[in-house]
């Protein structure tokens, strides 16, 4: 078989794979590692498959995950996210689908000092679905409601995609960072003015609660001091070129550490589970990112991903058209993937595409979150959806997944305002200087 054969062949046989249930990351570390000594030789295999193993494990600049998952880890064992949900709730709970408003906003907090879906799905559905059981919520609303607006933990910073979407383009983490935080206010602006018109349209979906006096409101916004005095510390640090990222992660999580310890929350117990989730994530994501790298190799030698940007660009579509398509794709792709395992596969042949088109790399890196989004939330994958469902497990996945669509269209509209307005992204980025 000539290389391009043998690459399509390995691309059916990882998706097949992918199809039987098998690990993605083991998936693609020994299609890509068979193919090459297929084409190469089985000596020159070997030596790829141990070389790029070590090389991924003593990254030092992969040492930046593990530092911002542990930060979100540690946030949650201190607390903080309770503190965000009751502020949220006494400034917004009096009003129709006040609730959710507050579930939108806690999620855009926690977000700040978290960096994934599924961590903040987890901790806010913990928080808010009792509440809103107690306030006689719908449950398709709620529901709906907790899963997309947890989807704002990969966009705004710190955000594990942005961090493995870096490192795979060798894109500045810092710049991602900030070009998410525009594009996070928007979407959970109109996540929120989404539950309200939800709840406007049908009051009973969304009974108001209490009202609260100003002067509780004022008091209230105490609560979110440890989130700013931590996001500042480790976002305004790295902005300003005072720490590298993996300096500002590791400063984040001793931060969130020490909140915790400092208030008496996190006992030894705690501590033991929350380094443990972390270790376990971080080793997930490594293993994903090595399992791309040997399968890139792969591809490399295969031309495909050359062949593709000479096809791409003698395509008689104008750019935005071919950029539709993308994002065509990774929607439809994230229904069947998740979102990170999608980005690690799918960035090393899109990314010299876009570079063709001339578009903005850093641009780039929040449209394909923003699609990532979408995927964490649509059947039949719909990771946050099942994380919601096994703290719920008295409400069924198509209650969930109906109560998502409505606010499918939030994420969709912040896509074609970003399209659109590119600068949303770019601009703050000049002032970034890691």
């Amino acid at each position: 078989m000539t290389p391009v054969e043998t690459g399509i062949l390995g691309i059916i046989l990882l998706l097949f794979m992918f199809f039987l249930g098998m690990p993605v990351s083991f998936s693609m570390a020994f299609i890509g590692w068979i193919g090459y000594c297929y084409l190469v030789s089985p000596e020159a295999g070997s030596k790829l498959l141990i070389r790029d193993i070590f090389t991924m494990f003593s990254s030092y600049p992969l040492s930046v995950i593990a530092a911002f998952v542990l930060m979100g880890n540690y946030a949650f064992a201190s607390g903080i996210s309770e503190k965000l949900y009751k502020t949220a709730y006494d400034i917004f709970g009096h009003l129709k689908g006040g609730l959710t408003v507050a579930t939108v906003a806690t999620s855009a907090g926690f977000a700040a000092v978290c960096g994934s879906t599924s961590a903040t799905v987890a901790t806010i559905g913990k928080i808010a679905l009792p509440e809103m059981k107690r306030y006689r919520y719908d449950d398709t609303l709620a529901t709906g409601c907790i899963a997309t607006s947890a989807t704002l933990g990969i966009l705004i910073p710190p955000s594990t995609i942005f961090i493995v979407y870096g490192i795979l383009t060798e894109q500045s983490i810092g710049k991602l960072f900030i070009a998410g935080v525009i594009p996070g206010i928007i979407l959970a602006i109109l996540l929120s003015l989404t539950t309200i018109l939800i709840c406007h349209l049908k009051p009973g979906l969304g009974p108001p609660g209490p009202k609260t006096s100003w002067k509780r409101k004022i008091v209230a916004l105490t609560g979110i001091s440890e989130a700013i005095i931590l996001f500042g510390l480790t976002m305004g640090g790295l902005f300003a070129g005072w720490f590298t990222p993996t300096q500002a992660g590791s400063i984040g999580a001793a931060g969130a550490l020490l909140i915790g310890l400092a208030k008496r929350k996190i006992t030894w117990k705690a501590f033991i589970l929350a380094t443990k989730d972390g270790v376990l994530t971080s080793c997930m994501i490594l293993f994903l990112i090595t399992g791309a790298t040997v399968f890139g190799h792969f591809m490399a030698i295969t031309r495909i991903p050359f062949l593709m940007v000479n096809s791409v660009r003698n395509l008689p579509l104008s750019p935005a058209a071919i950029l539709s398509l993308i994002c065509f794709f990774y929607i439809i792709g994230g229904c069947f993937m998740d979102a990170m395992a999608l980005v690690v596969l799918t960035v090393p042949f899109v990314y010299p595409v876009i570079l063709r088109l001339g578009y903005n790399p850093i641009w780039f890196g929040v449209i394909i979150v923003l699609v990532s989004e979408l995927g964490v939330v649509t059947p039949p994958v719909g990771v946050n959806v099942y994380v919601l469902k096994g703290i719920a497990p008295d409400i069924s996945l198509e209650t969930i997944f109906k109560g998502v669509m409505p606010f499918l269209g939030a994420i969709i509209l912040t896509l074609i305002i970003l399209i659109s307005f590119p600068e949303l992204a770019t601009f703050l980025t000049k002032y970034v200087r890691w």
